[in-house]
């Protein structure tokens, strides 16, 4: 099999975000726009009150200067209060709906992500799964995603909320003093400047953090399922080691990340506290000593100017500090995002097949005709393009190999000048130690890989022309490692043919050797499978597989050391089973029990990827070769 990957430190990619936006507003066109119209108007909304402060503090003073008149202060001052109260009661509305809104966007949004990431993890070959950790793959739909719902829900709406504000009061600066405005963005570059410093380095760990989370989960799920092994051969303590190594790195990685980012906050909010000292003293000097004021509105700098100005840069640098902060869940977000749109952009599994599986009725004369009734029969729906006609094969079984090349790694050659003819209901065994490249044969019949060189035909039909999900819709397979999945033992036999009636899965069952067992279940058949089908036996749980395959009903069968976790008396019974199984059926056998494969019609005798024998079993015994040796235990298969 292909080899892992090696893990690599990972560096996001360039558009990760503008891509992540434009996910978000294909998935919500419509509530996407008016959450954004309600996140800027409370924000501005927040804004201006600060205007209405500099102009009752005018008011006031000129009041004072001119003699207390309350009653005409307020005429002026009590509509500015009724519509600010106005303005915050609008606002709340637009916060509220806007909150409510970011529920459903972020938990809908995080719904679609998962959705896409399990369809296109279905269509990913069979390679992707063997060269990543599978529980790396499964921190995609866990940690990643959850950096996704922090930065929707939390770090895209208080970036805008900031910016909005940010923008708003800086144009309102702009009205009323350039020269405290220009003193305003002296502080906000200093703070620009340590967000850039101590981020960057955030950034570097955090990615660095969600990478060795990925790595940790994957070594966790490793020695959960080898837990039996782990402990058979004593290797606790090496697991911990090894672990601790992987979990010192991600502490390491996480610690640095939180040191850059938990340092940043102080920073910029001291920063922030200098700059409000410096507005408040530099302000006061000016007005004492009537420097002349330029701004947009033309007004003269005084009192009420000064102290609107050091509420605005409170405001002002409050926002930008609320910035700082979200590049911690922004820099995770985008690392998780990176990753996941690395697992949405790998290469599906190709099929440029055409010839379909289809029912088909077989007329007296032998002509085969296309039906949409199940017959029992099946046919290749062969388009022919240049010539604009379609035929129809009967579906037999015949299966051929020519002269076939075949690695997982190039320059690593694991199948070579193979050929292979099995006619339909020929018993076909494939024996050689491990390596020798015999499961790789059924992987290239089934296409979870494809060949280098050579080629293969099924019912004279080239596998590359016949469309992948009617190609092994057309093939039974039970591996030497069985899955189960969550449901009852009925379920799990109906995995292989969704529509097969009770009655069907019963007698597959029976025709198995399974249902014996089955029925001294606690609930028979509607018994509940858990974790793989931790409550059965190895060996029952192979015979649920058998039993799965059998109810395909297909015509090709492929028996990948089936029996190999059957003791020998369960063997016994299942054989008659197995024999009914195979009757009429072609079928591809790997064994290490030699005993198994003595009823096959070919024995293919492989060494190093090469057929180096081939017989029947009689032949082969005669030939005094290496099958002879393997058989009268001359040396071990392995």
């Amino acid at each position: 099999m292909p080899k892992q990957m090696p893990m690599q430190r990972p560096q996001i990619k360039k558009g990760v975000f503008s891509r992540l936006v434009k996910m978000l507003f294909s998935f919500y066109p419509k509530l996407v726009p008016i959450t954004i119209g309600c996140i800027i108007f409370s924000s501005v909304a927040s804004s201006i009150p600060d205007m209405y402060i500099q102009k009752v503090i005018k008011i006031i003073v000129e009041a004072l200067e001119s003699g207390w008149d309350w009653s005409k202060a307020s005429e002026q001052i009590v509509p500015m209060m009724m519509f600010l109260i106005m303005l915050y009661l609008i606002a709340t509305v637009a916060i509220t709906v806007y909150s409510q809104l970011m529920a459903v966007i972020t938990q809908g949004f995080l719904n679609k992500m998962r959705q896409a990431m399990f369809k296109k993890m279905q269509n990913l070959p069979v390679r992707y799964f063997d060269t990543h950790k599978h529980g790396d793959i499964m921190s995609y739909y866990t940690n990643d995603i959850d950096t996704l719902r922090q930065l929707i829900s939390q770090g895209l709406p208080t970036l805008l909320r900031a910016g909005t504000v940010v923008v708003a009061v800086f144009f309102i600066m702009m009205y009323y003093s350039f020269w405290l405005t220009l003193l305003t963005i002296v502080g906000v570059i200093a703070m620009m400047f340590a967000s850039k410093v101590m981020g960057g380095g955030s950034a570097k760990y955090f990615l660095r953090q969600q990478k060795s989370i990925g790595d940790a989960e994957g070594y966790i799920q490793e020695i959960m399922n080898g837990q039996k092994v782990v402990k058979v051969f004593n290797h606790e303590d090496n697991c911990q080691e090894e672990f601790d190594e992987i979990n010192e790195q991600l502490c390491q990685d996480s610690y640095r990340a939180n040191a850059y980012s938990n340092t940043l906050g102080p920073i910029v909010m001291n920063i922030g506290n200098i700059l409000y000292v410096l507005i408040a003293v530099i302000g006061g000097i000016l007005v004492l000593n009537h420097v002349k004021n330029y701004s947009f509105s033309g007004a003269v700098l005084d009192v009420s100017i000064v102290v609107a100005f050091l509420n605005m840069t409170k405001q002002f640098t409050g926002n930008v500090n609320q910035v700082a902060q979200q590049i911690n869940a922004v820099v995770m977000a985008l690392a998780g995002a990176d990753r996941i749109f690395s697992l949405m952009d790998e290469e599906p599994e190709t099929d440029e097949g055409y010839v379909k599986l289809v029912n088909a009725e077989i007329l007296p004369d032998g002509t085969v005709k296309e039906t949409k009734k199940h017959t029992g029969h099946w046919a290749w729906k062969h388009p022919h393009k240049a010539e604009g006609t379609v035929t129809y094969t009967q579906l037999q079984g015949d299966v051929r190999m020519f002269n076939v090349d075949f690695a997982y790694e190039e320059g690593k050659t694991v199948l070579h000048d193979v050929s292979v003819y099995a006619k339909p209901g020929q018993k076909i065994a494939f024996v050689g130690a491990t390596g020798a490249g015999k499961t790789t044969i059924t992987n290239l019949i089934n296409r979870f890989y494809d060949i280098a060189d050579g080629k293969i035909r099924y019912d004279g039909i080239n596998i590359n022309k016949i469309r992948k999900s009617d190609l092994r819709r057309s093939l039974g397979l039970v591996l030497q490692e069985t899955n189960l999945f969550t449901g009852s033992v009925m379920d799990n036999i109906r995995y292989g043919k969704l529509d097969a009636t009770d009655e069907e899965c019963i007698a597959a069952a029976k025709l198995a050797g399974a249902d014996d067992f089955i029925s001294r279940l606690p609930e028979g058949y509607q018994t509940e499978l858990t974790g793989n089908g931790a409550n059965l036996s190895q060996g029952q749980r192979q015979l649920i597989a058998i039993a799965r395959a059998a109810v395909a009903d297909p015509p090709v069968m492929i028996l990948d050391e089936a029996t190999s976790s059957i003791d020998t008396r369960t063997e016994a019974i299942v054989s008659a089973g197995m024999d009914k199984l195979m009757h009429g059926r072609t079928v591809f056998v790997i064994a290490h029990r030699l005993s198994t494969v003595r009823n096959s019609d070919l024995i293919m005798v492989l060494d190093h990827g090469k057929v180096i024998e081939k017989g029947s079993h009689d032949e082969l015994i005669a030939q005094k070769g290496h099958y002879y040796q393997l058989y009268t235990g001359a040396f071990e298969l392995e």
